[in-house]
C-alpha cells in the first residue's frame, strides 16, 4: 500500500533556486564582497548540496588565499542571505510549481501522509509553507531539513530520517526530486523516485527516476513527458500513483 509521499523542496515544490540566488547576490553587496553570482554560474554551484556546503565550495575554489578569513565570515554571510531570501519570497515569489496542490490535497483527502526531505534550511521551509498553505492547515506530517542528517544529499541521509520518522517502510513511499543528487539521495534511501525537472536542473540526467516529467501537471495544462512510466492525459494524480505502485511492488515481489 501506498502510505506516503516525500518531496524535496528547491525546485520540486516550488522554484526557489532563483530567489536563493538573488538572496546571495544582495548578502554579497550588503557586506562589501565583490562578488555576483549569475544564473549560469549558480547552476554550476548547485552541483554542491546546500546552501552553506555551496558556500564553503566558492570560497576554496574562487578564493583559497582568503579562504580561512572568509569561511570565518560565514554565518554572518547565510544568515544575511536567508533574510533576503525571505524578503523576496514575501514580495510574492515563492508559489507552488504546477500540481503540486493538487497533488498534495488529493495525499491528503485521501489518507497518504506526506513529508519533506530537503537539505534547505527549516525558516525556508516554514516560509513555503506558511505562504502557500496561510490557513494553517500546513499538510506535512514530517519535515526532515537541513542540518539534522549527518551528510548531504547525494547522500541518503535526509530521506532515511523522513522515512523513520513516518514510520514506514522505503517501498510504502515515493519520493519526489528534481535534481540527479537528489535522485541518487533517495534511491539509496530505497525510495522509488518521480522526477520533475526545474529551471536549473535542465541539464541533470534523471536517471534511476521511474518517471520523469517536467511538472505535475494540471487538468487541461499536462506535463511534458521526459522518459519512463507515462501518467494518464500528462497529469500525476493520487489514483495514478497508487496504480503504479501496486504494480512496482507485484514486480518487486
Amino acid at each position: 500500500m501506498l502510505k506516503a509521499l516525500i518531496f524535496d523542496v528547491d525546485g520540486t515544490l516550488a522554484e526557489t533556486e532563483d530567489l536563493h540566488r538573488q538572496g546571495f547576490n544582495r548578502a554579497f553587496q550588503a557586506l562589501d564582497l565583490p562578488w555576483h553570482w549569475s544564473p549560469e554560474f549558480y547552476a554550476e554551484l548547485l552541483k554542491v548540496m546546500g546552501g552553506k556546503e555551496r558556500l564553503v565550495h566558492y570560497i576554496e575554489r574562487f578564493h583559497p588565499e582568503e579562504a580561512e578569513a572568509l569561511k570565518a565570515r560565514m554565518p554572518e554571510i547565510h544568515d544575511l542571505k536567508t533574510r533576503f531570501y525571505g524578503e523576496l519570497a514575501q514580495s510574492g515569489g515563492l508559489s507552488l510549481r504546477p500540481g503540486v496542490r493538487r497533488l498534495v490535497e488529493q495525499a491528503r483527502d485521501g489518507g497518504v501522509r506526506l513529508a519533506v526531505a530537503t537539505t534547505t534550511s527549516r525558516p525556508n521551509i516554514d516560509l513555503l509553507l506558511r505562504l502557500n498553505f496561510p490557513d494553517g492547515a500546513q499538510p506535512f506530517a514530517v519535515i526532515a531539513a537541513g542540518d539534522e542528517a549527518a551528510q548531504k544529499k547525494p547522500a541518503p541521509d535526509i530521506f532515511a530520517l523522513a522515512v523513520h520518522r513516518l514510520g514506514i517502510d522505503p517501498s510504502e513511499a515515493i519520493a519526489f526530486e528534481d535534481s540527479a543528487a537528489g535522485i541518487r539521495s533517495a534511491l539509496a534511501a530505497g525510495l522509488p523516485v518521480l522526477a520533475t525537472r526545474s529551471r536549473y536542473t535542465k541539464s541533470h540526467r534523471l536517471d534511476g527516476a521511474f518517471s520523469a516529467v517536467s511538472d505535475l501537471g494540471e487538468p487541461g495544462a499536462p506535463h511534458e513527458h521526459l522518459q519512463g512510466h507515462v501518467w494518464p492525459d500528462g497529469v500525476v494524480t493520487l489514483d495514478a500513483l497508487r496504480t503504479w505502485h501496486a504494480g512496482h511492488l507485484r514486480g518487486a515481489a
